[in-house]
């Protein structure tokens, strides 16, 4: 799960560090927020039912003269469905990257703008299919917006916030329909018109957490999961019916008694990122922590499958195939969440996983088979902790400093072009001084940095390392050859895919922790100014930048 301040951090800390470390993927506990998530949850169900308006101030677009009509296609989450987020057909190289101008910019309004839980109002890719851009807040609010022009087409208005955690939220988009979830149901849109086809609040039971999943859609089926599930099973990975929104299969991502979870009464498993639907008949999903303190993996050492891992399924039935856990026992937050990618390994189909504990996996798509791994960013050699606490190999000594700490890692999603794998990577340790802890105590003495590396396919090995001043969030995307990436202090920039080097920087209207877009000459960037929104000067608003 993502990292919680309010419960585990003292207030004063967790003032200090959402302002010095200004952690993009921040959130309130699940039991902090239960409360109000009654009411709005209610609420929720009423405006997804009824498609009525919110009576919010509508979305404004700004246009600026000069540059050139953006144009193009990045039809899913990540690019296509291989998740690989190198942009096909895209004309932005280094030849022209100096030349990007702001074409556009659509800003949010009303309520939606002050954003949640400190994570800002945006953390979703945007879509883009036939000239229509579509983005989700994380109030649950959908826009279709103009590629050519950012003018608002429809809107489809929620205004619930994220019950749980900073999303993504986000849409898919396939065959004319748009796929989208509030925090308790799943809604199918017309994509010309936003009219409602068929919504559903009634596939999670009580403790199987909530939606926040950018879902993916293929073969007549809707993918999504849920997240912070803290009952029997913990969070659920589900398949729907695209064209009814009916309930295909269910598949619960923790087995057997999960102590740490029930003393903490939070979240357990699930996953926010898109799975990846594989040419084999299978859907893969990368799998959350079992959100245990350390005192529970010392108490009671279990490998609580299936957190930590990629599960992979069969997309039309959801039987197992094969799982791989990369931490059993883990109690430092350090999910397996990123999505998987799909590869070719010396031949062999892979999948490319990643996550929080800072290292990159690559595994036999048919059998799950460990082809290699490849840790990134700094370790500091607590890596197998969680194993040997569970092997009753360990004694914890307090204060206890990991580093990946629970903020990562690797927390956002990976690129995929030729034979190389592009990753960022956060740089920050974090120091437990109780056996409470469940994510650290505090930030151990060193401000937030990052790097963004070059993994070479065929065998993990690092091929450059770029270091970077603080996290770097915007997931990497290809283009060409070029890497770009976002800053969350709010900057775009762009490397040289041969060698690392920056080759672009351009400042940003406002802070920024979702992926980027690359569709034909155009970058989309949701600048959704977590940290400030709250504060009244985020000024959230989906920028669109074009060449020539």
């Amino acid at each position: 799960m993502r990292v919680r301040f309010t419960r585990h951090f003292g207030v004063a800390r967790a003032v200090v560090l959402a302002r010095a470390v200004v952690l993009a993927r921040a959130v309130v506990p699940a039991r902090a927020v239960v409360p109000a998530r009654a009411v709005v949850l209610a609420v929720a169900a009423v405006l997804v039912a009824a498609g009525c308006s919110s009576g919010q101030p509508k979305p404004t677009t700004s246009a600026f003269a000069g540059a050139p009509t953006p144009t193009g296609s990045w039809a899913y989450a990540n690019g296509n469905l291989a998740n690989t987020r190198d942009a096909a057909g895209s004309v932005i190289s280094a030849a022209n990257v100096a030349s990007l101008r702001e074409a556009w910019s659509f800003h949010l309004t009303g309520t939606a703008a002050a954003g949640v839980h400190g994570a800002g109002a945006l953390a979703a890719a945007p879509v883009v299919v036939n000239g229509v851009v579509y983005l989700q807040d994380l109030d649950a609010n959908v826009y279709a917006i103009s590629l050519a022009t950012g003018k608002l087409a429809w809107e489809y208005p929620v205004n619930v916030p994220e019950a749980t955690g900073p999303g993504p939220d986000g849409v898919a988009v396939a065959g004319g329909v748009v796929y989208g979830e509030t925090p308790t149901a799943v809604f199918a849109l017309n994509a010309a018109t936003g009219a409602v086809i068929w919504t559903d609040n009634g596939l999670l039971a009580s403790g199987q957490g909530s939606f926040e999943i950018q879902p993916q859609v293929a073969g007549g089926r809707v993918y999504l999961a849920s997240a912070y599930g803290s009952g029997p099973g913990g969070g659920v990975l589900l398949a729907l019916n695209a064209s009814s929104g009916k309930l295909l299969w269910k598949f619960n991502t923790v087995v057997g008694k999960a102590p740490g979870v029930s003393a903490l009464g939070l979240g357990s498993g699930g996953a926010w990122e898109t799975p990846l639907v594989g040419s084999d008949g299978s859907v893969t999903f990368g799998i959350g922590n079992p959100y245990q303190t350390i005192g529970e993996a010392i108490s009671h050492p279990a490998r609580q499958l299936y957190t930590d891992s990629e599960v992979n399924l069969d997309a039309a039935t959801g039987k197992l195939r094969w799982y791989y856990q990369a931490v059993p026992n883990d109690f430092k937050d350090w999910d397996l969440q990123a999505s998987p990618i799909a590869a070719s390994v010396g031949g062999v189909p892979a999948i490319i996983g990643s996550g929080k504990m800072g290292i990159v996996y690559a595994m036999n798509a048919s059998t799950g088979a460990l082809l290699w791994k490849r840790p990134v960013g700094v370790h500091n050699g607590t890596d197998n902790d969680s194993l040997l606490l569970l092997e009753h190999k360990l004694t914890i000594k307090l204060p206890y400093t990991f580093e990946p700490g629970a903020y990562g890692g690797v927390l956002t999603n990976m690129a995929l072009a030729g034979d190389t794998v592009y990753v960022a990577t956060i740089d920050l340790p974090l120091a437990a001084k109780t056996l409470g802890s469940v994510d650290g105590g505090s930030a151990a003495g060193q401000p937030p940095t990052g790097e963004i590396e070059a993994l070479n396919l065929a065998t993990g090995t690092v091929e450059w390392d770029t270091k970077v001043d603080t996290f770097p969030l915007g997931a990497t995307t290809v283009s060409n050859d070029l890497v770009f990436t976002t800053l969350f202090t709010g900057t775009l920039i762009a490397l040289n895919r041969a060698t690392g080097a920056v080759v672009y920087r351009h400042t940003l209207p406002t802070t920024t922790n979702a992926p980027i877009a690359i569709a034909g000459n155009t970058v989309l960037v949701p600048a959704g100014g977590p940290g400030t929104s709250a504060e009244g000067g985020g000024n959230p608003q989906l920028v669109a930048y074009t060449v020539p």
